[in-house]
């Protein structure tokens, strides 16, 4: 069977909305046959994002507080509570045709957290998952936050791995609605700063093995 392939896309850093923009037209074009799988991956600038199933009350700040501290704020249409995303969180947003792999959006949240796992242990670090909520979580804290919207089985929206975020920005909200568990990063669980770069090359490589794919760089 011939290797399906990917286009990985780095954006650098990058705001929330132009990114978000950028996801909905590749949707589009997928849609149409017109490009292949693409992997963006992106940095954002301070920003809150609250998904249909959240709750306004999970954020503890003002909009007036949030524009003071420069955080964005979008409510947006992908599952889940509030998250945070900023600068030293590696996102990672797959734009890809399920139709093409399996009609499942259960089994696409497990492999996405599979490949956080992976990653995660090759960094010495064991990842787990909770079988209430979806994500991966080192101990009792989250350390990469997923959340998806699936339109005509083409995904969009995807992952957000603490590397080096700075976590601070996580006490001015009840991260996806859950109270009673922390957040954490690779820098805190490694006690030293992670090298983006090498976390991101472990991230393409296990989606690469998860998903049965190929990379055009």
């Amino acid at each position: 069977m011939k290797q399906k392939k990917f286009t990985h896309i780095e954006l650098g850093s990058a705001d929330y909305k132009e990114v978000w923009d950028l996801q909905a037209k590749t949707h589009l074009e997928k849609q149409n046959g017109r490009t292949d799988d693409i992997l963006y991956t992106v940095e954002h600038n301070h920003v809150y994002t609250l998904g249909k199933s959240g709750s306004r009350d999970h954020i503890l700040l003002s909009e007036e507080e949030m524009t003071a501290k420069g955080i964005s704020y979008y409510e947006i249409d992908r599952g889940g509570d509030i998250t945070y995303h900023g600068p030293g969180q590696l996102v990672v947003y797959p734009i890809i045709d399920l139709n093409n792999y399996y009609k499942d959006t259960h089994r696409y949240l497990r492999d996405l957290e599979e490949v956080v796992i992976r990653t995660l242990a090759e960094l010495g670090i064991t990842g787990t998952r909770d079988e209430e909520f979806t994500g991966v979580w080192v101990g009792e804290e989250k350390i990469c936050a997923i959340g998806i919207k699936v339109s005509r089985w083409i995904t969009m929206h995807g992952i957000a791995l603490n590397v080096n975020t700075e976590l601070e920005y996580f006490d001015k909200i009840i991260p996806c609605g859950i109270f009673h568990k922390g957040v954490t990063s690779i820098k805190k669980e490694l006690n030293k700063e992670a090298d983006m770069n090498e976390v991101k090359k472990l991230i393409l490589k296990n989606f690469e093995t998860v998903f049965g794919l190929s990379s055009r760089q």
